[in-house]
């Protein structure tokens, strides 16, 4: 969380510790209702290689449960979350957190170089939501070493003076401390000033200055009552092309009486000391303007500037995407492929996978499609070699499209079951989003990838993504029911009706017939008429088929007949034997 300060309070009590280790004491309050973070103090300006104490306390509102607390430099992030100094490399071995949870945030950083000028901040993180604090506006660190400064032209007599030099105002007042040829000097010393009144040939040697109870010095200067030099000039040992990973001498000569003292300059840095620089594996980081000083009491002077031109193959090549951070269809992307050289890389080509495109440092596509999604890489080439660049993935994201709906068995379903509806899309992100529909229905009827249909319709569904919509083509689904239950079992019902009504029909003729042969036969029953008689075959076109088997009085029986029920309905129907006694 970033962090608004509220109210700012600043008391600076400065001491130097007679160890190598500074202890500073200030206030400085930043709170916002019940955070408060005290920095003590707000600004160190501490010697190279000793050790920093950063002193703090801090407080955070009631109710909250620290989960962590630790400092940052310069509010870099590692993720989302600033990042934690104890887990970074160059710092994890050098910095103590002297502190606890609860109240003390003190640290003590060692062995401090030019590279931890930096600004620093204590963050304090709670179980809370909105429990992120950062204290603002953070302690200031600066390193300095030592320089000695020294009289451009001393002669033998003259008063000279001596000054040790700091980059930034040491937070004590600190006691200087000088050298001759590695003997300690106890006179002539004024603050950070050695004043030789007057100068002799017995001060003529290498001088340099340090603080009480450090370790660092400045550099050695040394002093002799001469003559200034004169024809300072720089030679290279070596080819004319200078490739990296070759050993390169440079010389510097002087005129002078004693001879100068002599240091090099990378461009305004000083980078040694010495009448000769010898770098054994020269690298592309060595390239630039070097120029030798020479100085004596009596003066110094420059050399004229020579170049080191170091050359290399690419390196450090990588391809950068111009445009949002989430690629749409349709939008335009330009990809640039940079890479770091001597001389610079004039190909460039493009690779999509492993196949190659393009040529050139930049790689336009003006309306870019789902088909070019991939990882593109470029290669860059002079004339010492080539080198590929990391892939990038172009994630080329779009609505949905092709949206369908899957019918899982059988779109024809019976009354009661259910039949399992899937809604297919191509979408990228993928669509997490689905409504369903039925035809000729304005509100939607299910949500979800999947639905379960109960009922006929037309059925279709739409598939949602954050870039737009697509509906699908409509699917039929019957259900058939008791209907056909209802009409089969009303045409057995029929078919057994008329075969009862026949039964009834022919035996009732059977009756009557049987009515007037008795009748007959008591008419003229000495006679004993033994003439067979048969079923009256109707000649209605329903009982055409109806086979009677022969009726013979005194328990005869009817014959079969030869005719078979072909009848369809009523093939299967046997009149049984009858006797009217």
């Amino acid at each position: 969380m970033n962090v608004g300060e509220t109210g700012v309070a600043m008391v600076m009590l400065i001491r130097m510790a007679p160890l190598p280790l500074i202890f500073l004491f200030a206030v400085h309050m930043v709170s916002s209702a019940d955070w408060v973070v005290n920095y003590n103090p707000l600004h160190i300006c501490a010697l190279k290689d000793s050790s920093v104490i950063m002193s703090c306390t801090f407080k955070y509102p009631t109710g909250h449960q620290i989960r962590k607390v630790f400092w940052n430099k310069d509010l870099a992030k590692h993720g989302e979350e600033l990042a934690d100094l104890s887990e970074d490399p160059e710092y994890s071995q050098r910095l103590q957190y002297l502190g606890d949870k609860q109240q003390n945030c003190t640290i003590r950083l060692s062995h401090v170089t030019k590279k931890d000028e930096r600004m620093y901040y204590f963050r304090i993180i709670t179980d809370r939501t909105d429990g992120k604090w950062t204290g603002k506006p953070g302690v200031r660190l600066n390193v300095t070493d030592l320089q000695l400064e020294s009289p451009a032209r001393v002669t033998e007599g003259d008063s000279v003076r001596l000054t040790c030099r700091s980059s930034c105002k040491l937070t004590d007042t600190p006691t200087f401390i000088w050298y001759r040829n590695s003997h300690t000097l106890t006179e002539g010393t004024i603050g950070n000033k050695l004043i030789l009144d007057p100068v002799t040939r017995e001060d003529l040697g290498r001088y340099r200055c340090a603080v009480n109870g450090h370790t660092l010095t400045s550099p050695d200067v040394y002093l002799n009552v001469k003559y200034p030099p004169r024809n300072v000039s720089v030679s290279i040992s070596g080819s004319g092309v200078i490739m990296e990973g070759d050993s390169v001498s440079l010389s510097c000569s002087t005129d002078s009486n004693p001879p100068a003292e002599i240091n090099w300059l990378k461009g305004t840095k000083h980078v040694k000391h010495g009448r000769n620089f010898r770098i054994s594996k020269i690298s592309s980081d060595d390239s630039g303007e070097y120029k030798c000083s020479a100085f004596s009491e009596s003066g110094d002077k420059y050399s004229d500037p020579v170049t080191l031109d170091v050359q290399y193959p690419p390196k450090s090549v990588s391809v950068s995407i111009s445009g949002s951070a989430v690629i749409v269809e349709g939008d335009s992307v330009t990809l640039s492929c940079s890479s770091d050289s001597n001389p610079p890389a004039q190909n460039f080509s493009w690779f999509k996978r492993e196949t190659s495109g393009r040529s050139g440092g930049i790689f336009n596509i003006p309306k870019i499609s789902s088909y070019d999604s991939g990882e593109y890489k470029c290669i860059a080439t002079n004339v010492h070699g080539w080198k590929y660049s990391d892939p990038v993935t172009l994630d080329v994201q779009y609505p949905p499209r092709n949206v369908s709906v899957s019918i899982n068995g059988s779109a024809v379903i019976m009354s009661g079951d259910s039949v399992s509806l899937m809604c297919i899309s191509d979408s990228n992100p993928p669509a997490l989003s689905f409504s369903w529909f039925k035809e000729n229905q304005s509100s939607a009827v299910g949500s979800g990838q999947s639905f379960s249909a109960v009922q006929s319709g037309r059925f279709y569904c739409e598939a949602h993504n954050p870039h737009g919509a697509q509906r699908s083509d409509a699917v039929t689904v019957t259900v058939k029911g008791h209907s056909l239950i209802l009409y089969a079992s009303i045409g057995v019902g029929c078919g057994a009706a008329v075969v009862i009504m026949m039964l009834l029909i022919c035996m009732s003729r059977m009756k009557k017939r049987h009515n007037t042969e008795k009748s007959q036969m008591n008419e003229s029953r000495p006679h004993h008429d033994t003439s067979n008689y048969y079923c009256d075959n109707s000649t209605d076109s329903e009982y055409a088929n109806i086979s009677m088997k022969t009726f013979k009085p005194h328990h005869d029986t009817c014959t079969d007949s030869d005719d078979d029920f072909t009848d369809p309905v009523y093939g299967n129907i046997m009149i049984s034997e009858y006797s009217p006694y």
